[in-house]
């Protein structure tokens, strides 16, 4: 699973990578992303967007807001069939921008947390989907609540020996493919998600100060034997 992640990139370096035409969110560096909390993501209405989305998606569908903070991942080998995820995979897909995230390793009660990126330390794209929840008993103009969930697959060599998990991190040549609203074809999505991610992965202890969410500092990546 992936349940923290950090995002410190700038806008102007996010708009290199990922090309966007607009944007609607404000850029602040996070070092301790937990659900619940207000990501970055991309999402394709009418053009590329850049907008914020709470972590933990929430179906239209859904009487509250309750179970969001379960469903911050979904698994691409049931993502298709599961009623929270199938229509948003099908329609409304997106990416969540990060750094790196965390992955936690050993005995329960002294678990060690590790920070893990791309080798070339780039910005990349988690594999998501996205979905707009309105309590049906509010007002007309109450505001409508965007959230979303990572996708999460079998952990690469690369990482297996922290986790069996890991987030889909989309290839970039995948971009365009996955935030097409107008692909909704299962078969063409799940190869996507099975054949255009990245597996290379690098990691290394950090300290147990990313254990509190209150803790959100660079503090938080940086090598257990930082000095």
């Amino acid at each position: 699973m992936c349940g923290r992640f950090v995002q410190f990139s700038s806008l102007r370096t996010l708009e290199s990578y990922f090309r966007f035409e607009s944007t609607g969110s404000e850029v602040v560096a996070s070092y301790n992303i937990a659900p619940t909390h207000e990501v970055l993501a991309i999402i394709h209405r009418k053009c590329r967007r850049l907008e914020n989305l709470h972590w933990g998606i929430v179906p239209s569908w859904a009487k509250d807001l309750s179970g969001a903070s379960r469903l911050i991942n979904a698994r691409a080998e049931t993502v298709a069939q599961k009623p929270s995820f199938r229509a948003a995979f099908k329609y409304r897909r997106c990416l969540l921008l990060a750094d790196g995230f965390y992955e936690w390793s050993g005995a329960k009660g002294n678990k060690q947390p590790y920070f893990i990126a791309l080798p070339s330390q780039h910005p990349f794209g988690f594999a998501g989907l996205w979905e707009s929840w309105k309590n049906k008993e509010a007002a007309d103009d109450a505001p409508v609540y965007k959230s979303c969930t990572i996708i999460t697959t079998t952990a690469s060599e690369s990482v297996q020996d922290i986790h069996h998990r890991m987030p889909v991190i989309l290839k970039p040549e995948a971009y365009n493919d996955w935030l097409d609203p107008q692909i909704q074809e299962t078969e063409i999505l799940e190869e996507i998600l099975q054949h255009q991610h990245i597996r290379e992965m690098k990691y290394y202890p950090v300290s147990t100060l990313v254990n509190r969410v209150q803790n959100n500092s660079v503090a938080c990546i940086q090598p257990l034997n930082h000095s």
